[in-house]
């Protein structure tokens, strides 16, 4: 292996774990890639990455069965235009998703929740495009918050909804495990170099 390849969802930030590589392995180069959602168990499929910071659920039996090393959990926030009621709350507020009942839900949630009023049905949109028509007040988002941060926009509010959270977990072939993966795990678990599993 000339490289490791760790592929990232948006809204993961590789960067603390990317610095103590580098540290610990100067000569296994890092490659950093962002990949969308859609595509975060096909780079490992494909071989173009060898592991993938993912946002849960992934398939994690087929094609080929995944070693999976939940992470960290993110909370949801529902994107909403700057006049909907939610902007009326304060920002530690949390939104009761029966308060969002008469809502236009823009991008479909993971957990299959949505408002109890009639759907239209909107095109496929990554977050950041469905984030774009929320801001216009067609309808409202739910994303994790680290993905409502990283496409901010000054005409939306953000507010913790009482929704599932969802998971941001380390994924890799189970057949493609090396000390090289091992490696990582370490890292991003946080142990020291000198620590053995």
């Amino acid at each position: 292996m000339d490289q490791l390849r760790v592929a990232f969802v948006p809204g993961a930030t590789p960067d603390k774990w990317a610095r103590v590589w580098r540290e610990r392995h100067p000569r296994l180069p890092l490659d950093l890639r962002l990949v969308e959602e859609a595509e975060q168990r096909a780079v490992l499929d494909d071989g173009t990455a060898d592991l993938v910071l993912a946002r849960l659920p992934v398939d994690l039996d087929r094609p080929t069965p995944l070693h999976c090393v939940r992470l960290y959990d993110e909370l949801p926030v529902v994107v909403a235009s700057r006049e909907h009621v939610v902007a009326a709350l304060d920002e530690q507020d949390v939104v009761d998703p029966a308060d969002l009942s008469e809502d236009q839900l823009v991008l479909p949630h993971p957990s299959g929740w949505s408002p109890d009023a009639d759907q239209l049905t909107f095109p496929a949109m990554s977050a950041k495009d469905a984030i774009e028509v929320a801001a216009s007040g067609t309808g409202i988002v739910v994303v994790p918050m680290s993905v409502a941060r990283l496409h901010h926009r000054k005409d939306v509010v953000t507010r913790v909804v009482d929704l599932p959270p969802t998971t941001i977990a380390l994924l890799w072939l189970r057949d493609a495990d090396s000390p090289v993966h091992q490696d990582f795990v370490g890292v991003v678990r946080g142990r020291k170099a000198s620590s053995s599993r």
